[in-house]
This record gives C-alpha cells, structure tokens and sequence, in this order.
C-alpha cells in the first residue's frame, strides 16, 4: 500500500471522528433540551406566547346632595397602534402605516410617532411618551368617531397592528344645565414621574394609560375615584396577532363621591352671576365715564351651620368636556390666557380681591371686644384727615353722631376710618415697630382671612392681611428694584409718579403710617380676601361664632352602594367674640336689608318671614374699576357674590343675591312657598342619597327648616 493511499485513510478516519463527535453532541444537547430542561423551556415558550392586557377600570360617580349625577361615564372609541407589529414591518411599511394612522386620527405622523415612543426611550416627549407594557397596544387617539372606528375595523388590510376599541371617559349630565367646572376639576394622562412613583409603591391603581384628576374634587379625591384595573391574558402566534383570551382578572371600578353642591341652587347661582356680569357691561361707570369692565366674579352658597358648600361659581368659566379625549395646544392657551380673563382660574377660591366695606362687620367685632361699646358714637362726617389727606366716604353721606349698628347699616367709612385710627395712635404710632399690637388686624386673623380655609379642593389662595409684618417683608423683597429705579435718570415714558414712588418706597416703604390703618378698617389698601373666605367669616356670624372648613364631599361609596367613608365637616375655630357682640353685628346687619344700602334691592321681599342678613361692598383698586360685593346669610345659608370691575356692591350684585336667596327659600313675590324651593324642605340635606340595589341613586328624605 502506497503512502498516499495510507494517508487518505487516516484523514477520512479522522473526518469520520469529527462527524460523530458532532453527531454525538448534538445529540446530548437535544436530550438535554428535550428531556432534562424540556420543561423550563417549554414554560417560557408558553409564557412568550401569552401577554397582559390592561383592562382600565371605569372611574367613579361624583353626584350632588340629591344623588343627581354631575360627572359620569361614556363609552369612547379609542385608536391603538401594536407596536410588536409595527415593529415587523420594513421602514417604507412602518412609514405609510404611520401616515395613514395620521390621517385618519387628524395628527401628524410626528404626533404619532411621539406617542409610540416609551417613556425613557431616547426621543422620548414628556407627558406624550407611553408608560405602559411594551406588550400592550399604545393609543394614538381617543373619543374619535364611530366612523373613524369604522374605517380601521373594517379595512383591517390597510391598517394591520391599528385597534379599534371602545374605552370609558368621563361624560357631564350638566342637571339643569349647570357648568360646576372649577369645582369638579379634569383629568389628563398620567406622568412619567407619576407612573415611577407609584411602580415603587406597588401602586397597582396607576398603569401607563391611566387618566389622574389634576384639579377640583377629581384630583382631591383621586384615588377613590379611579378604581382598579383589570388584566387580560391574551395568546398570541408568532407574528404577534392576538389568538384568543388566555384569562381574565375583572376591573374594580372606582368608588362614588357624594357632594353637598345641590345642582339646582347651582343652576340658580350660576345663571344669576353670568347675568350680572352681563348686564354691569352694558352700563356706564360714573367715575370713569367708560363702560363697566366686569372682568370676572364669583358666587358662593354655604350652610351657614356646617360650611358645607352648596353652590359655587365662577367667571370666566370653561367647557370641563374640553379635556375629554385630550386638550389641544390652541385649547389650554386659552384656558390660560389673560386675554380670555384665565377661565381656568377659580375666582371664588382662588381670585383674590380687596373686600371693601364687607370687612366693616369683623371690624366692628374687633373693636367691641378692644374697649369699643355698642353705645359708642362717633361722627359719620364726609371726610377724615390723616396728615395731608383726606379719607372720603364712598357709600354713604355724612350722617352726624352715629353709632355702629347704623356706621355698618349706611357703610360710614369714616366712622370705621376713626377707630383704626385710635388704635394706630394707642397701640402703634411707631411706624417702624412691626411688633406694635394691632386689635383690628389680630380680629381678621380670627375670623380666618390670611390664611387657606383648609376647603377639600386644590390649589385654594391664602388671601393676605397687609399688616406691618406683610410690609416689612414686601419692602425687603422688593427694596432692591426700586432703590435702583430711583438712582436712574428719569425717561420720556416713564411718569413723575412713578418715579416719585419709587423714591419714597426706597427710603421708607416698610413704615406702617396712619393712612394704612385707616384703609386696613375698610376693607381697602394691600388686604385681599378670597370669596370663599368672607362667606366663610359671615357663615360664623350667622351661626354664632363657629368658624367651619369648607367642605365639597359629603361621603364616598362602593359601586354596591356600600358607604366607605362620611365626611364630617371640620371645625377650624371657635370664635372668642361674646355672644352679645356678635347679635349686636347680626341685628345691624338686619338694617342693611330693610332700611341700608341693600334695601333698595330688597324691597317686596317677605323679610318678616325669611330674614336675610347683608353687607354691601365697593372696593376702590388703583387703576382699575370698583370690584362689587354683595355678603349675606339667614340662619341656613351663606350667600356672597362679588363682580371685579363691576361698580357698587348692591348696584352689581344685588339683583342676582336677591334671586339666588328667593330660590333657596321658593320666594314668590311676596309669599313664601317652601314646595317651590331649589332644596326640598329649603334646608340642605343632613343625610346621604339612597343607593339602590338596581344601581338607581335615589334622593334622601328632605329635612325640614329648624330640625
């Protein structure tokens, strides 16, 4: 045998070696897959091919005293992308899918594409991106049309990896045709930073797709609101095409939220305040010789002896349907815009105006518990000289010796300008001294302004007392800006006055001079109110001297009807005004009504049977028109209405407090028909509305006036 020939034979023995070798491992590793881990991989396998499906619950009822619904449910068609298979498509594939989607949802394929991005992801947009399962198809658009539904369920061919799918979003009943806006709140998709939050507290009520309130009770009381979501085991084939449910865990939907507001005093307070904004318009303002502005107001009704809220409005207002299904830029610029008079801010906790002569009554309070009597007397001249001004009335003429009861009936701001300026001469003639007591200023803080009412909504203002502590803080925040504008030279569009003030604002803006505390009794200068915070104050003179934090939820119930939690109203204070002081201020203001500057808008009223206390109010603001006030509660109710840049307190408001006070009692004419009253039994209800069975909320018994 040649050598070549042995040679051939040894690489063919070998080759031969290498092949079984093979053979042989491959085998091992086959028994090893099939046998030994056959199981684990087939586990895997199973669980590749089943993925999880958010099933958002359907959020919670909020409904009003009498169990009428004011925010509720509604199906919506929602377009979702599958990105798994979006993912499988060639990029000219993905491209026009893309495109087409954008078409048909009214977006632009950048608007889509930013949608499907994962939060985190690079190119990631925040509050656009998607926080859900990577497995789950992300919506690209929701409460778009039925037709729009139809076109993508039925030319599937033309949008693979589109759905098509109905979804719960929140729908307004709008009883009696009633706004509530502010006080209900929105709801917008959840953050990025929301979603991390609650994936670390185990939050299992928060997904990627959820919707959160983000003002008015939807936000305060979110999570009863939204429920639990369920989830929706699907098996899927190779491709990611949805082969059938593997299981089901049911959504839990969210809890009802029962409120004090009563739709129908609601329906009646609203109307009123768009009126009188409207008719102030059209008239001529006397010192200005322009037509009112009437920028914006607001209205609010309390029990005067919970400080639950029965009705609360504010102007301008906005569509809460507007967030439904997601707000376009051009939208939410107008809800801020300061041209459209900022719809989105509530002017009745949130807008803070000068309270003018509605202040007079915790002045008075102030000063009968300072030394001040009932007896006392003092003149009601047409003017008051401090230093080199004179301080007019505004309201009233000169009236002689008068005492409080008529200084509060005829609004005499030099009776009060008089005893603000007897304390600043007793107590704090140093203008310097910041620690100077102050009865007047101290008496405000009792009756809770400068501070929030704790009221169960978000985003309250806390007013502000302009006491000398305010302007030494304000002096130093701003010294820096003036004292600079001060040492510039002056220019050609710049006034002397302003110049001038800034001067005198250098060298001594942080004194705290006579003419501040004379203002400060009047309700005028730097002190701001909020309007829920002065019918909260008059809620207290009406119930002797409680004063209550405003409250919104009355209860909030399961979905069987189970009550889960009563909210009991909260008392912030007790007032420590003697009982005779306070019926002293009570009697007074009986004189505003009958013979004071309310009475010419009261006249034919049945006061004898239904006794409504008031103070008006012209709030003078540098630069602009009279804000308007009118305040006034019964042993019930609460009702304060105001009107920036809308003239005199009863001139403004008057009409529309006397409406508003005629449906809560069922005023007809001169005769009192309970029957006819917005609330059955013309009190608010003390107990909750009836949950059925059947799903049906009944209202609850009426309470009876007195009981």
């Amino acid at each position: 045998m040649s050598r070549s020939t042995t040679t051939s034979r040894m690489r063919l023995v070998v080759v031969q070696a290498l092949v079984f070798s093979l053979f042989a491992t491959l085998f091992v590793r086959l028994y090893y897959l099939q046998v030994i881990g056959g199981e684990g991989y087939q586990a895997q396998a199973a669980d590749q091919s089943v993925r999880d499906i958010v099933v958002q619950p359907q959020r919670g009822l909020i409904v009003d005293s009498q169990g009428r619904p004011l925010v509720a449910n509604r199906t919506s068609w929602v377009i979702s992308v599958d990105r798994t298979l979006l993912g499988k498509l060639d990029e000219d594939q993905r491209t026009e899918l893309v495109r087409r989607v954008s078409v048909v949802v009214d977006a632009t394929p950048e608007d889509v594409e930013a949608r499907l991005v994962t939060c985190g992801d690079p190119g990631s947009v925040r509050d656009v991106c998607w926080n859900g399962s990577p497995y789950q198809p992300v919506p690209v658009a929701s409460d778009v049309s039925k037709d729009v539904a139809l076109r993508v369920l039925e030319q599937p061919e033309d949008y693979p990896g589109v759905l098509a799918e109905q979804q719960s979003v929140r729908s307004y009943p709008r009883p009696y045709g009633i706004n509530l806006a502010h006080v209900l709140g929105y709801l917008s998709p959840v953050t990025e930073d929301e979603y991390d939050l609650a994936s670390e507290r185990d939050d299992r009520s928060l997904n990627g797709a959820s919707v959160v309130g983000r003002a008015g009770v939807e936000k305060q009381y979110d999570e009863w609101l939204r429920g639990l979501p369920g989830y929706r085991r699907v098996a899927v084939d190779s491709m990611g095409r949805v082969l059938g449910d593997d299981s089901v865990v049911e959504s839990t939907p969210g809890d009802t939220l029962v409120t004090s507001i009563d739709a129908k005093v609601q329906a009646v307070v609203e109307k009123q305040l768009a009126a009188r904004i409207k008719a102030q318009r059209l008239e001529t303002d006397p010192v200005t010789g322009r037509k009112y502005v009437a920028d914006s107001g607001a209205a609010v009704v309390l029990d005067a002896k919970t400080g639950r809220v029965v009705a609360m409005a504010s102007q301008p207002t906005y569509d809460p349907d507007v967030w439904t299904g997601g707000i376009s830029e051009s939208q939410l610029a107008h809800l801020y815009s300061e041209a459209a008079g900022t719809p989105l801010l509530s002017r009745a906790t949130q807008g803070q105006f000068a309270p003018g002569s509605t202040w007079k009554p915790f002045m008075t309070a102030g000063a009968l518990t300072n030394g001040y009597s009932t007896d006392t007397t003092l003149p009601c001249s047409s003017g008051f000289q401090v230093g080199n001004r004179v301080f007019k009335n505004y309201e009233s003429g000169a009236y002689g010796n008068i005492g409080f009861a008529k200084a509060l009936e005829v609004s005499c701001n030099t009776f009060f300008y008089r005893i603000g300026y007897d304390f600043w001469q007793r107590y704090g003639s140093d203008p310097a001294d910041i620690d100077a007591k102050d009865p007047l200023v101290e008496e405000a803080k009792d009756f809770g302004f400068g501070s929030r009412t704790g009221i169960d909504l978000p985003g309250e203002a806390p007013g502000r007392i302009a006491d000398r502590t305010w302007k030494q803080a304000y002096y130093e925040s701003q010294k820096g800006y003036y004292c600079d504008l001060a040492d510039k030279p002056q220019t050609a569009d710049t006034s002397d006055f302003v110049y001038r003030f800034a001067r005198e604002f250098c060298l001594e803006g942080n004194l705290y001079r006579a003419g501040d505390a004379v203002n400060f009794s009047i309700g005028q200068g730097d002190t701001i109110v909020t309007p829920l915070q002065l019918a909260r104050a008059y809620a207290a003179l009406s119930n002797g001297g409680t004063l209550w934090s405003p409250t919104v939820a009355k209860a909030v119930v399961s979905p069987e009807g189970k009550v889960l939690r009563r909210i009991a109203p909260q008392k912030a204070a007790q007032l420590d005004v003697p009982r005779r002081y306070l019926d002293y201020i009570d009697e007074a203001l009986k004189g505003v009504t009958r013979q004071g500057t309310m009475a010419w808008k009261m006249g034919g009223f049945p006061l004898d049977q239904v006794t409504v206390r008031a103070k008006t109010g012209s709030a003078e603001v540098y630069g602009k028109q009279t804000t308007g006030w009118v305040a006034s509660y019964s042993e019930d109710y609460v009702v304060v209405m105001m009107i920036s840049q809308g003239g005199t307190g009863s001139g403004s408001t008057g009409d529309g407090i006397r409406a508003i006070w005629e449906a809560l009692y069922g005023i007809e004419g001169e005769s009192v028909r309970p029957a006819r009253a917005a609330t059955p039994g013309t009190v608010p209800p003390a107990k909750l509305p009836a949950f059925l069975d059947d799903g049906s909320i009944m209202p609850p018994v009426p309470q009876k006036a007195g009981e």
